[in-house]
């Protein structure tokens, strides 16, 4: 498994979290976690409709060049 060598990718995450953070749970006093729950359900689906892809994430990562293979990943048509 590839891991990062800076803090770049989950930035992204953190992002999508504080925003359903700040619009579901900041100020909130739901009467129940079902309550909680759809608060939260519809958030989602909110935000996945409106999604764009991340066009621009790892820009400059070697993942991105055609040369580059993870140690253990074999070259297609070379392997399992």
């Amino acid at each position: 498994m590839f891991t990062p060598s800076n803090a770049s990718w989950p930035n992204w995450i953190e992002a999508e979290f504080t925003a359903l953070r700040y619009f579901t749970l900041d100020g909130s006093d739901y009467p129940t976690h079902t309550a909680q729950e759809t608060a939260i359900a519809g958030y989602v689906r909110w935000s996945n409709k409106r999604a764009r892809p991340k066009g621009r994430f790892a820009v400059c990562s070697k993942i991105r060049r055609l040369d580059y293979l993870p140690c253990g990943v074999p070259e297609p048509g070379h392997g399992a």
